[in-house]
């Protein structure tokens, strides 16, 4: 075999040609969101079951629920199962992404409704309870479990608030992504 000798331009475009071969065949699988181990990368969106580990607090920086050092909370992404302001703001996160959310009462518990309000003789209530704040529960002619919040405590009656505890205030989550599965459809 003959050997050439090809001048400092030929082996300039050659090296250019190479290392645009390598540049594209090393990006493809990125862009088409996979790992360089051919692994897909993939990211929350609708009917994936998703892990996630997050503490929620309030305006004032109370730890309402967390669940960091326990096991995950798991749910099938855009099935209703969480609130819909934190299920919006998760879409698109991928495994080990870590976000702040801020949830709005209309996103999340909903306003307070005055509606939930409702005022009860004060006899219907066991009379080591009747205490601002304490949380009673009761079921209803059908048998449904309710519970409710005492508000205000009247003369002869109780005002009862039956708005979830979160009804009204805004939620602050600090969330990361701990697992992503894909759900095989029927």
């Amino acid at each position: 075999m003959k050997s050439v000798r090809l001048n400092q331009c030929a082996r300039l475009v050659l090296a250019l040609c190479v290392s645009l071969i390598i540049h594209t065949v090393v990006s493809i699988p990125y862009a088409i969101g996979e790992t360089g181990k051919g692994e897909k990368v993939m990211s929350i969106s609708q009917g994936k079951t998703i892990s996630i580990e997050y503490t929620l607090k309030l305006e004032d920086k109370t730890v309402v629920d967390s669940n960091v050092g326990g096991g995950p909370l798991t749910y099938i992404h855009g099935s209703h199962q969480i609130i819909p302001g934190l299920e919006k703001a998760l879409e698109g996160m991928k495994i080990g992404d870590i976000k702040e959310v801020t949830v709005k009462p209309e996103e999340g518990y909903g306003p307070l409704d005055v509606n939930a309000l409702m005022e009860v003789n004060k006899e219907m209530i066991p009379p080591d309870a009747v205490e601002i704040g304490n949380h009673l529960q009761g079921k209803d002619q059908n048998g449904k479990v309710f519970s409710a919040r005492i508000a205000e405590i009247k003369e002869n009656t109780v005002v009862m608030d039956f708005n979830h505890p979160l009804a009204g205030k805004t939620l602050y989550f600090d969330v990361k992504v701990l697992n992503i599965l894909e759900v095989p459809q029927p």
